[in-house]
């Protein structure tokens, strides 16, 4: 039982130390598509605490920030950074007007979201012509996905209880509580999943990078950006 148990925790270790660098990975790509515009009026979709906002406010070099999320918490710290904040449900109508942005990011926010075509088109409602979105989330046809399903389990990106993580054993999350409902996952993207609904929703210029190629390193993600465990999509409005 004593070596089945550090057995587990040896793989758990493994899983959460490529996890991290992908997901560092992530962040720098989606840093890296943003484009400076100090006029620029942006808005974080699901801004939390706001840290990872104002660090996408400064690469942009704009402080014309505003932020949405569902929890008191989270937006009351986010509010002490500067950012304008409203507290709303994203599955929802975005409480803003027509053409109103000129950036909008999502990360790690649309597999929440049970009324995707909604979001989407919301999004496209409230950007400015010439304006972008970035999204970023994990990829249900991430390498390390399919073989977790391959072996009978969940795939790492699936959650099948609100209230827990259950169905991979491989995964260092097995069986821990989910803080709060709104952050289990409801819809999971493909590559291909995510730049048809943004095209279906008539964005231009669609762009899809990649980070996480479990068990190899980094590199692949140039090589095969399909596989990655997270996708984020840089899209204009015409």
């Amino acid at each position: 039982m004593g070596k089945t148990s550090s057995k587990v925790r040896k793989v758990d270790g493994l899983v959460t130390k490529m996890w991290l660098s992908a997901k560092r990975k992530n962040d720098a790509n989606i840093l890296n598509l943003l484009d400076a515009n100090p006029k620029a009026i942006i808005l974080d979709l699901g801004c939390d605490n706001g840290i990872w906002t104002k660090k996408i406010a400064n690469k942009i070099k704009s402080s014309n920030i505003h932020g949405i999320d569902i929890v008191n918490e989270r937006l009351a710290k986010a509010k002490k950074l500067g950012i304008q904040t409203k507290k709303s449900d994203i599955n929802f109508n975005l409480p803003y007007e027509n053409n109103f942005f000129d950036v909008i990011h999502a990360n790690q926010v649309i597999e929440h979201l049970t009324n995707i075509d909604l979001f989407i088109n919301e999004i496209y409602r409230i950007l400015k012509p010439g304006g972008y979105v970035l999204i970023s989330t994990e990829n249900i046809s991430a390498w390390d996905n399919i073989f977790a399903l391959m072996l009978g389990y969940q795939a790492f990106s699936q959650h099948i209880s609100s209230k827990w993580h259950l169905g991979n054993k491989l995964s260092p999350h097995h069986n821990k509580k989910i803080n709060l409902s709104s952050w289990s996952h409801k819809i999971i993207f493909s590559h291909f999943g995510l730049k048809d609904i943004l095209k279906k929703y008539k964005f231009k210029k669609i762009k899809i990078v990649g980070s996480g190629h479990f068990p190899f390193p980094n590199f692949f993600d140039y090589i095969d950006p399909i596989h990655c465990h997270f996708i984020t999509a840089k899209a204009y409005k015409k």
